[in-house]
């Protein structure tokens, strides 16, 4: 987003760094009471002098505390869309806090946290993109967003897979390993083929991303949507072929299955990428 939008200033002051993951940055648009309807956010950003003074919060952040850049969605205008804007607040500023360390059914190698501002005093040369673009430039980081979150799904999918595979191998029942009874071969067969499906409508998102194509983001809200989907079940499904051990932490299959699950959350609620693909739907017939 700093790379697309920002000022070669920008660039050089924060691209650098996160390039090398020397820095890591937090994405943050969620509030407590703007989730999937995220124009109707609260969190305020108003002028004075050279400065622009924050206030709100934003909830649900990824690597909150820890992160040493966050690009804050904030309100510099009137109500909806065309009043939000985006601005880059950096760790150690003033006024910026952020709340407990969030206990989660997953995504545990990572923290999430609320980011709190208050009258948090950054310059005004820290607006990225222009007064009033910052939505525009929120969801354009959302798709990129919803490609990543797909691709690490499949990851995890894949995984699961391969553990199914070699487990039932080996686990013997009636005589036989479990590999061998053709329930468990169509299981894996309809396994691999819901990852092949998430995967090349990934790549194929990612493409259309990469060469900048009007109807990328239609595209990503598929895949997106896609390969979360097939691939919490593809976890589940190698959850129950390796039976009650499988249910067990000494085994990673139900690490996988809680980790992945929020995928269906984050980046946009599956049901929120059905709206934005339904959308350009009827858009087409405009």
């Amino acid at each position: 987003m700093i790379d697309r939008y920002g000022t070669e200033e920008q660039r050089q002051q924060f691209i650098p760094d996160l390039a090398t993951m020397e820095k890591f940055a937090s994405y943050c648009l969620t509030e407590p009471g703007a989730g999937s309807d995220a124009a109707s956010l609260r969190t305020t950003a108003v002028r004075d002098g050279d400065d622009l003074i924050l206030n709100g919060s934003k909830a649900f952040i990824s690597g909150a505390g820890e992160s040493e850049v966050y690009l804050v969605m904030c309100r510099t205008g009137g109500d909806g869309a065309s009043g939000i804007s985006c601005v880059v607040v950096e760790k150690g500023t003033p006024g910026l806090s952020f709340g407990k360390k969030e206990h989660k059914l997953g995504w545990n190698s990572q923290p999430t946290r609320a980011v709190i501002f208050e009258d948090c005093r950054v310059p005004a040369t820290n607006l990225l993109g222009g007064e009033g673009n910052g939505f525009k430039i929120a969801m354009t980081g959302l798709d990129g967003g919803r490609v990543n979150i797909g691709a690490i799904s499949i990851g995890a999918a894949q995984q699961c897979l391969d553990t199914a595979l070699l487990y039932t191998s080996g686990r013997k029942q009636f005589g036989r390993p479990i590999s061998a009874f053709q329930n468990s071969q169509f299981k894996m067969a309809d396994m691999a083929t819901k990852l092949m499906q998430g995967r090349l409508m990934v790549y194929h998102a990612a493409r259309m991303l990469d060469a900048q194509d009007t109807a990328a983001t239609p595209m990503c809200a598929m895949a997106k949507q896609v390969a979360t989907d097939n691939s919490f079940e593809v976890c589940d499904q190698a959850l129950q072929l390796h039976g009650g051990y499988g249910y067990l932490k000494e085994y990673p299959i139900e690490r996988y299955l809680r980790d992945v699950r929020v995928h269906k959350i984050l980046e946009g609620t599956n049901e929120v990428m059905r709206l934005i693909i339904s959308r350009s739907l009827m858009k087409d017939l405009d």
